[in-house]
């Protein structure tokens, strides 16, 4: 049914707009990617802080949500003396202890 026709229904009164609901399929909720519950935050941020952190989630694979939350949970994990740290950080450091400094 079309936007106008809706309103129409609503506006006219009576049970129209009730069976209109009653006729319209379920929506499909998407499936929560964690079982753990999850707050909403808004962060505001500098457009060119935004593209950087975009491009580090781009070239991780994963959503900028995802890379926020991940960074988020190290620093709170650094705060508290529970060290997180990604697989690559641990190469990263590994590779430069095993490296030769030049005397």
């Amino acid at each position: 049914m079309h936007r106008n026709d809706a309103t129409k229904r609503f506006h006219d009164g009576g049970d129209a707009l009730a069976d209109l609901i009653d006729d319209t399929p379920p929506a499909e909720l998407p499936t929560p990617d964690t079982d753990v519950p999850m707050v909403s935050r808004s962060v505001r941020l500098p457009l060119e802080t935004y593209e950087r952190v975009r491009a580090a989630a781009e070239t991780r694979g994963i959503g900028v949500t995802t890379l926020m939350r991940q960074w988020i949970e190290a620093g709170l994990a650094d705060l508290d003396d529970s060290a997180t740290v990604s697989l690559a950080d641990v190469r990263r450091a590994l590779a430069a202890l095993s490296r030769p400094t030049a005397a």
